[in-house]
Formats: structure tokens, sequence, C-alpha cells
């Protein structure tokens, strides 16, 4: 699972974090309260990872998941505007970059401006 591994390296990087804060808009899936960030880490499909192959369009009802997935994007960069109207900064993770350990953990160390070769 995705998130899974999102933790396990945010984790092996000394951070700590909270899950799917409900108290947040879009109830992102870790919440780092003292860094006041929030990442969300989304399926390439259904958030729709622009490039990505695992973004495919499905041949049936093919109007029915055009406009679900328009407004899933509309959704994600609502709740982003509001988080970042609250001051707080956002990292969106997707599915496909969580396959890249050593990629996840060096984006997750710059985002957070930490040596993860100390680490």
């Amino acid at each position: 699972m995705p998130e899974l591994v999102v933790r396990r390296v945010a984790h092996s990087l000394g951070l700590r974090f909270r899950l799917q804060a409900k108290d947040l808009p879009g109830k992102p899936d870790l919440v780092f309260p003292r860094w006041r960030v929030a990442i969300f880490v989304h399926g390439c499909f259904w958030h729709r990872h622009e490039g990505c192959k695992k973004a495919t369009m499905p041949k049936s009802r093919e109007e029915f998941w055009q406009s679900k997935f328009e407004r899933n994007v509309e959704r994600d960069q609502r709740v982003i505007r509001e988080l970042e109207a609250q001051a707080w900064r956002t990292l969106v993770i997707w599915q496909c970059q969580t396959n890249d350990l050593s990629a996840l953990r060096d984006t997750l160390a710059e985002f957070f401006e930490i040596d993860s070769a100390s680490r």
C-alpha cells in the first residue's frame, strides 16, 4: 500500500506524523504538525497523475468516468488551496513514486530540508 511505504520512509528519516487528520481539509494521509506539513498520497488512476501509464481512461461509461475524474482533480486542487490559506505546506506523492524508495527518501528529505545521508 503506497501510504505505508511513505510512512515507513518518513519514519526512517526521523519524521513523526499524525494519520488522516479529520480536522484538516481533505484529511491528508500524513500530517506533520511541527512543520505544518500535510502530505497526500494519491493513486495515479483516481487522481489523474498526468503522464502516468496508470492514469488510464476506462473503456466503458467514459462520460461518467471523465466527470468523476474531473471532480476528483478539482477537489484535490481546492483542498490544497484551503490548506495553504491556513498556512500549511502541502506535498502530493503519487502512487508510482513509491516504487523507487531512494527517490522517495530524497524527495521527503529535500522537502523537509533534512540531510538524508546522515540517517
